[in-house]
């Protein structure tokens, strides 16, 4: 059995066994033991103290295998991107051209920088060792945030958001970074991944800010923007399955695609629920799968299935009870693992990263 709990500043060395297999891309599970101890003790300051208004914190949350006590998988959000780093991205914007004399009326398509300084909220930091990459164990570390979320309205913006690992090829080289980046920046694609997460002024100094337009690019380049990295895209269609889409925007080193959603209409926001316990069963309990997370003190979450009573009751298997550390008469916070209209299978929904840039 698996649980989902706060990263704590003891995961550091195995974290950073994680973030050594996850590869280029993943820009805020660094492979770097100082700049990844100081994003957990980010995490631990936010965890601590969660306001009522979003203020850029950083909650990274692990996956453990209770059986080994490992740490297994990672996912994070950030309440509120920009600040005084702002979030950088390129919007794909349509512009007519018409000359009459010659009867020519099109539509191009151009890359138009953004500099985004308030918000939105931002998923990301998502890796699961690839022998755990079964039993639904993927889209639980990817949608649980959203019961975290749900469980804290106020401490997130409005909108999230989730910018996905574009197409990058197995030495770490991206065709549109080689077409765009590798010009104004003289280095390759994993350093400058890499120092996006030390500092992000050199974007400000070297990004060219004057629109590109799409149909000047190699044809390997303009083919992968939008389109995201082959091991992301189950990442993509559990995002999909929650309401996000597409909002025009990708990442400005590989094109990645940037999805979106309102905050309160996520459906693992709409569809979680609080209930009491009313008791812990010995038995097994026919039911789907649901995420559970306790409520009051350190988040935990576990998935499992619950026997849903009236008067907002429930019981639940004492293997998830142990794992919550809850008992009759404590409160939890439960959602639906996957939406009623898709089927309740075991399919290998590895969600394996998403690379974002908080």
């Amino acid at each position: 059995m698996v649980l989902i709990r706060p990263v704590s500043i003891d995961d550091l060395d195995e974290l950073l066994q994680l973030a050594e297999l996850a590869g280029a891309g993943l820009t805020t599970l660094p492979k770097d033991s100082e700049l990844l101890r100081k994003r957990i003790l980010k995490s631990q300051r936010s965890m601590e103290n969660i306001p009522d208004k979003p203020g850029g914190e950083s909650y990274l949350l692990v996956m453990t295998d209770l059986d080994t006590e490992k740490v297994v998988g990672a996912s994070g959000i950030v309440s509120k991107v920009g600040g005084f780093e702002p979030f950088y991205a390129y919007r794909l914007e349509s512009q007519m051209i018409d000359s009459e004399l010659i009867n020519v009326h099109k539509k191009i398509q151009v890359l138009q920088l953004v500099r985004e300084h308030d918000g939105p909220a931002e998923v990301g930091s998502l890796f699961l060792a690839s022998d755990y990459r079964k039993q639904d164990y993927g889209r639980f570390l990817q949608l649980v945030r959203f019961l975290f979320v749900a469980e804290h309205p106020e401490a997130f913006s409005p909108t999230i958001v989730s910018e996905l690992r574009g197409v990058i090829d197995e030495n770490g080289r991206s065709p549109f970074w080689d077409a765009v980046g590798k010009h104004f920046f003289e280095i390759d694609f994993p350093r400058a991944d890499y120092l996006s997460v030390v500092n992000k002024k050199f974007i400000a100094d070297l990004m060219p800010k004057h629109p590109i337009y799409v149909s000047l690019l190699p044809p390997e380049a303009q083919r992968v923007i939008g389109q995201v990295h082959e091991s992301s895209k189950p990442a993509l269609k559990n995002l999909e399955a929650e309401g996000f889409r597409f909002n025009d925007m990708v990442d400005i080193f590989d094109a990645g695609p940037c999805v979106g959603c309102a905050r309160d209409q996520i459906r693992t926001v709409r569809q979680s629920r609080i209930s009491v316990v009313q008791g812990v069963a010995t038995e097994k309990i026919e039911s789907p799968t649901y995420m559970i997370g306790k409520r009051g003190g350190e988040f935990r979450a576990c998935i499992g299935p619950l026997q849903i009573g009236s008067a907002e009751q429930v019981r639940l298997s004492s293997q998830c009870a142990t794992a919550l550390q809850v008992q009759v008469g404590d409160q939890i916070r439960y959602a639906p693992l996957r939406p009623p209209q898709t089927r309740d299978a075991d399919e290998q929904d590895s969600s394996e990263n998403s690379h974002e840039s908080d």
